[in-house]
């Protein structure tokens, strides 16, 4: 099957791939600017992307702003006319100044979620950044698209929607991930894009969709691409690469993973996400604390006296390599990885020659 380029207003994209952010520090430049290179858009996570930092623990936002930068720049190096943004989750502390840092650094987009991105067009008012919220349910992308529409008479650039097979933070609870059926969220897919469609004749412009969630193979991007969609977000397969900016450990936890080691966790604060099952998530499960040294403040909502564990030190023992350690966010169908790959071997896998 030929794919035609993604089209994002004035950007686009050879291959209408989207690299999906993932933090803490595994999709950092070196990966998204392989992405970027190889004709997809590379994002980049903003989460504590600052850990490399001498200052990371006492001077923690300011780190996080300069490595923002520092970034964005190495992703150019790599590509200097790829297409390079950042997710930046709405739940984060200093959402604000963190998306204007990647405004001011040039960000080609940025991708919001965990949380509706209510202010992300006035935090890019006047730039030529472009705004792409993440969106679950026909409901939630009611609620934003309507809400930017009354406000800022404005509209979304493209529209991300992530299905129940994602990795990280979900936009569903357990009960919805647990009796999950394909052909139901296909039906939710195609009512997305309805919605998102009045909204493009509305504004009289182009809004494409990409879907994310266990998107592995050639054959899930033809599937999603039969119901509609423009582009595909894809962030599991890019783990296994040389260019994934993890350590090798957590690289391969991948390969070693099983699909029954792939299971639904609770998030700090009360969310559910997806991760390989190991020994620091099984003391978890059981209801064991793990009380943090030190509070980063990486999300606006967490009480460090009340949690069962903190998701900074977990997801950085995580990308430092102490992987029985830490949390290791994955996709459903992580389990499914065997081998060390390039980007291009990715990419060329799943859209092979575009249009």
């Amino acid at each position: 099957m030929k794919y035609q380029p993604l089209k994002i207003g004035s950007l686009e994209a050879k291959k209408p791939i989207i690299q999906g952010g993932m933090g803490i520090g595994i999709s950092l430049g070196r990966l998204a600017g392989a992405v970027a290179k190889e004709g997809g858009i590379g994002i980049i996570s903003a989460a504590q992307i600052g850990f490399q930092e001498p200052d990371f623990e006492t001077n923690t936002k300011e780190a996080n702003l300069r490595a923002i930068q520092k970034q964005y720049e190495a992703a150019k190096k790599i590509s200097p006319d790829g297409i390079v943004g950042f997710n930046i989750m709405v739940a984060m502390r200093h959402y604000e100044e963190y998306v204007k840092a990647a405004v001011k650094t040039g960000a080609d987009i940025i991708i919001s979620g965990a949380g509706l991105p209510t202010e992300l067009p006035k935090l890019t008012e006047g730039s030529n950044t472009k705004i792409a919220p993440i969106v679950s349910t026909e409901k939630s992308a009611k609620v934003i698209l309507r809400y930017w529409d009354k406000k800022y008479k404005r509209t979304a650039d493209l529209v991300v929607i992530e299905g129940p097979k994602a990795g990280g933070h979900l936009g569903f609870d357990k009960t919805q991930l647990e009796e999950f059926h394909q052909e139901a969220y296909d039906e939710e897919v195609i009512r997305i894009m309805q919605v998102v469609k009045e909204y493009a004749e509305k504004y009289g412009v182009e809004i494409p969709v990409a879907l994310a969630g266990g998107i592995t193979d050639a054959a899930d991007v033809k599937h999603a691409f039969d119901l509609g969609v423009d582009a595909v977000q894809v962030a599991s397969r890019f783990v296994t690469t040389e260019e994934c900016d993890a350590d090798i450990r957590f690289k391969e936890s991948y390969l070693h993973a099983n699909e029954k080691d792939i299971v639904i966790v609770q998030s700090p604060v009360g969310m559910p996400g997806r991760a390989i099952l190991n020994s620091f998530m099984e003391k978890i499960m059981e209801g064991k604390k793990q009380s943090p040294a030190k509070c980063l403040g990486c999300l606006r909502n967490c009480n460090p006296a009340e949690i069962p564990y903190c998701i900074t030190q977990a997801l950085l023992n995580a990308v430092k390599g102490k992987v029985e350690d830490g949390l290791l966010f994955c996709g459903a169908n992580a389990w499914k990885a065997e081998k060390i790959e390039t980007v291009k071997e990715v990419i060329d896998s799943l859209v092979g020659d575009c249009v």
